[in-house]
């Protein structure tokens, strides 16, 4: 069950840097070095999600 729970947890993330991106897209002024630490981070999420639901 720890993988399952694992799972929830990088998917609550994922989410939450979702919507951090695109709020700060929203933004007049975009701060593009936030921005792009936030997809470096949901993309480190994901990589971390495939991993944990691809078969073996």
């Amino acid at each position: 069950m720890a993988i399952e729970a694992r799972i929830r947890e990088l998917g609550v993330r994922h989410q939450s840097l979702e919507r951090a991106i695109e709020d700060e897209i929203s933004r007049p002024a975009a701060d593009a070095l936030r921005l792009k630490e936030l997809k470096r981070q949901k993309l480190r999420l994901k990589e971390q999600l495939e991993g944990l639901t691809k078969p073996h």
